[in-house]
This record gives structure tokens, sequence and C-alpha cells, in this order.
């Protein structure tokens, strides 16, 4: 008896309830999960896919690969650039390989030559380079032909590698003793015999052989400047050896371009480095500076370069625009020079 009583004021007690929820308003639904909005309510709250940041990113990309795609003037003659610069950690193979890819995508032929015996630039590259690789000390110190090692970058259609093996923190001793020691890579490039336009030779952080055969071998000098503190010291050493390279075993050796690298607009320092680098060495100085980059960093992690890692992100755009310019200043000074050969030529008529 008791509990029908019970189970009689239950029924009443949620009767009631109901109707007084009822007349608030109605009840939640009984399915868990989020309710469905009205669809005109959906179209007024959820924006557009350019305004969220996967759209901007994708939008970013697609532009980025479509100003790749563009092209850029081809060099009358294959361009050999050394990226050099003896102090450690200014971006040196981060700016060979991505200035490699950058001008690969604008439609040109690269080939990228591993010259530190620690092979990043390889491992950035996506290239296999253990000891039993065919590598760049085979051709420095037993000759063989550059086509023998040259490997093409999988992720980047006009893109090549030479890679570097650990075998080659021994060769700047093996060199030593041989023939023609300083002169052996320009030897491999020149028998090279397939078309490029650009060869970009990333140095070790010295200047020892391995340096001298990159400045023997090349006509430009690219230098990577991190605009921190300690940015031009040591850069003196630097250059005195590129004249003296000029000087006695190289004519046509001269710095080229200037990249400042790892800009940080937010500090006051990164902005009176470059200032004073402006300053110091004029025009030689690209106008683009590569700032640091959270995307930079991470791509050598997944064997690629940023240009394919995440080419909408400010490290590639400025890859990018960096090679477009590195591109129009060779065709300019091409240009010119042609033109001054053929007065020279009329004049001597």
């Amino acid at each position: 008896m008791a509990g029908s009583v019970h189970c009689e004021s239950e029924v009443e007690e949620s009767e009631s309830l109901r109707s007084d929820a009822n007349v608030a308003g109605p009840m939640a639904d009984q399915v868990p999960g989020p309710r469905s909005e009205p669809a005109d309510v959906s179209r007024e709250t959820s924006p557009p896919m350019d305004d969220t940041p996967i759209g901007r990113a994708a939008q970013l990309a697609v532009e980025a690969l479509g100003r790749a795609g563009r092209g850029l003037p081809r060099p009358q003659q294959t361009r050999v650039m050394v990226v050099a610069n003896q102090k450690g950690g200014v971006g040196k193979t981060t700016t060979t390989v991505n200035l490699a890819a950058s001008l690969a995508l604008h439609g040109a032929r690269v080939l990228v030559i591993d010259l530190d015996p620690q092979g990043n630039a390889s491992t950035a590259l996506g290239i296999d380079h253990h000891a039993e690789v065919p590598s760049i000390y085979d051709v420095l110190v037993d000759s063989k032909p550059l086509s023998e090692v040259v490997q093409p970058v999988p992720d980047v259609e006009g893109l090549f590698c030479a890679p570097a093996t650990i075998d080659l923190a021994g060769a700047e001793i093996e060199l030593v003793s041989l023939v023609a020691r300083e002169s052996r890579l320009r030897r491999a490039i020149d028998a090279y015999e397939q078309p490029l336009d650009y060869v970009l030779v990333d140095c070790p952080p010295s200047l020892g052989l391995l340096t001298v055969n990159a400045l023997v071998a090349g006509a430009e000098v690219l230098i990577p400047i991190q605009c921190e503190y300690y940015a031009l010291e040591g850069l003196g050493q630097l250059l005195r050896n590129v004249d003296l390279v000029r000087g006695h075993l190289n004519p046509r050796l001269h710095v080229s371009t200037i990249l400042l690298t790892m800009y940080d607009g937010r500090t006051r320092l990164a902005s009176q480095v470059a200032e004073e680098v402006r300053s110091h060495f004029g025009k030689e100085v690209l106008r683009t500076s590569i700032p640091r980059s959270v995307r930079i960093s991470e791509a050598p992690s997944y064997g690629q370069t940023v240009l394919t890692y995440d080419p909408g992100s400010s490290g590639a755009l400025s890859y990018l625009e960096a090679a477009r310019e590195i591109a129009v200043r060779g065709s300019a000074e091409g240009a010119g020079s042609a033109v001054s050969g053929e007065r020279m030529d009329g004049g001597a008529r």
C-alpha cells in the first residue's frame, strides 16, 4: 500500500514538472549531442572558407605555387654560386636548398652540391647519403665523374643533388697530397654534360680546402648573414679569402649576393644589423630578407624544403621572392655584359 502511494506521488510530480517545462518552453532534446541550428542562423554565423586559418593558408599556398610556375629569365650560361660563411648557424644549408627549390619551381634546372660533411643539404632534399652511397667525396678524391653521383630530388622536378657522406670529413687531409687539389671540383663541374641553369654549392663552416675548391669552381659568392650581434664577426676573413682566390686561382670570382636571414622585425637589433649590412655592402644585399620561421626549421625533419612542406608560409614566400631577385639580377648583368662586349667589338672594327 505504501509502495503504491509512493509511485502515484512520483507520477504526479513528473507530470507537474513536464507541465511547468512546457509553460517555460520546449524541453531539451532527449538525444545527446549538439543541437542543429536553423539554416538561416548557420548561414549568418559560419564564416566563409577564406576567413578561416586553414582557408587562408590554402589560398597562400595556391598563390605561392602559381607565382612559382610563372617562370623567370633563364641565365645565358650556367651560374655557379658558392654559398659560404665560415660562421656556423647562419642559414647556409637552409638558404642553399630553399633557393635551389625556388629556382627549380620557377622552371630552372638546378644542381645542389653538398660539400658539408654533415650532409644536411642532402637530408633536407630527401637524398640518401649513408656511407655506401656514391658522393661528392668520390668526385674530389677518386676523380669519379659528377654524373655518377648526382641524384634527382624526388619532390621537385628539375632539382638535382650531389650528396655528401661522412667520408668527406677526411677529404681535407686526403686532398693535400693530390695534384691540382684546389681545382678538382671545377674540373668535375666543367665535365658535367647535362644542361644546368644554376649550380649551388653548400660549403662547410670553415675556410679549408673544401671551401677553397668551391671558390675556385664558382663565379659568384652568396653570403647568408644572420641578423644578430655576431653576424659580421669573421666576415672580413671570408672576404680576404675571396680576394686571394680571385687574385691567384679564379679571376671571375666575386661576391654577387648577400642575403639577410633569421630576420625578426620585432627586435631593434635585427633592424640595426640589417641597416649596417645594407650600408656597408650596398647593392649586393637583396631587398628580400628571410624571417625567422618555425616552418623553415621543421621542413628538413620531413626530408623537404619549406617550398614543398608549407608553400604558403612566410619563409616559403620569402625564398621565392629572393630567388626571383637573384634570377632578375643575373639576367640584367648578363645583358649588360653582352652589350658592353658588342660595343667593344664595334670599337675594334
